[in-house]
């Protein structure tokens, strides 16, 4: 039978990628330097290949170290698996859950969902991580995840999906600039009638900022404006400060204090929405659990 590398061998090859520092990926891994240093060198031993160059400031990953370095986490995540569905079996429920959510939906849906989840399943600890689309789906993809809640449209391929809820948009705009509000002769928001670079969006990387364009139907990019937010709050202040216009979820809209602005709102036609979804890894051996945590979800949404 044929020798194959340890478990704790492939984790601490993809904690060094995480860092790129011996020292740092070694206290991660609650080891000493010299144990880890020899553990990363008796893998390449073992494959007889060399999957990093050591400089004394930095280690640099071979072409060949970063191919295995990402099936040495396919690897441990299936057998992080493989654990998880022992305790799922004997216990469902209990554990270990971590959840990525992005920041457009963390601080309006958490306050609702966190108690509606302790009180389904009490025996359940949760982690909750936030991050943009693109960090949480490869965090999800690399086993550092459970599950993902984000918003559709947004590509996220070998997963499997539930739609929870649709969140429709709203127009908004300080309401005491002199300006009438650009309407098309079926009542609908006309922003091809907007000032130039007026539109004021998310930074790059918020699937919101892509849902957003995808509502306005621009015929001119120049609509957009140079300069975006971090977070919806920074979007309300500055349309508040009259530096433009903005789109905002309706899931945000009470948490993000319009009461105390100038802004007035619109709601955008109904087909202009985005779909609150959860998701995890394709054909996860946790299906029904997760099936049945989205239920919960479902409902602390709505």
């Amino acid at each position: 039978m044929q020798r194959l590398p340890t478990v704790r061998q492939l984790q601490y090859l993809s904690a060094l990628r995480k860092f790129n520092h011996f020292g740092k990926a070694a206290k991660s891994c609650f080891v000493s330097q010299s144990a880890f240093s020899t553990a990363i060198k008796e893998l390449e031993t073992h494959l007889d290949i060399s999957l990093v160059d050591r400089t004394n400031r930095s280690v640099v990953f071979t072409p060949a170290g970063k191919v295995i370095e990402s099936q040495a986490r396919r690897a441990t995540s299936i057998l992080e698996e493989l654990v998880d569905l022992a305790k799922s079996v004997s216990e469902p429920f209990s554990g270990i859950m971590r959840i990525g959510i992005i920041p457009t939906i963390a601080p309006y849906l958490l306050p609702k969902l966190l108690p509606a989840l302790q009180a389904a399943y009490p025996k359940l600890r949760l982690y909750i991580r936030e991050g943009q689309s693109k960090v949480i789906y490869e965090q999800l993809i690399h086993g550092e995840l459970d599950l993902v809640l984000y918003a559709q449209p947004y590509s996220m391929p070998h997963l499997d999906t539930i739609s929870l809820s649709e969140d429709r948009f709203h127009f908004a705009c300080r309401k005491d600039t002199g300006r009438d509000l650009p309407l098309k002769r079926n009542g609908d928001i006309d922003f091809n009638a907007l000032d130039a670079e007026s539109l004021l969006l998310l930074e790059d990387g918020h699937c919101l900022r892509e849902h957003a364009l995808a509502s306005c139907n621009l015929k001119d990019q120049n609509h957009v404006s140079q300069f975006s937010a971090n977070t919806l709050h920074t979007l309300v202040q500055m349309v508040n400060s009259d530096l433009g216009v903005t789109i905002l979820p309706n899931m945000a809209m009470e948490f993000l204090g319009l009461n105390k602005t100038s802004i007035q709102t619109r709601p955008l036609a109904d087909k202009y929405h985005r779909t609150i979804t959860l998701a995890w890894r394709e054909g996860s051996s946790r299906i029904e659990e997760f099936n049945t945590i989205a239920s919960t979800i479902k409902q602390a949404i709505n």
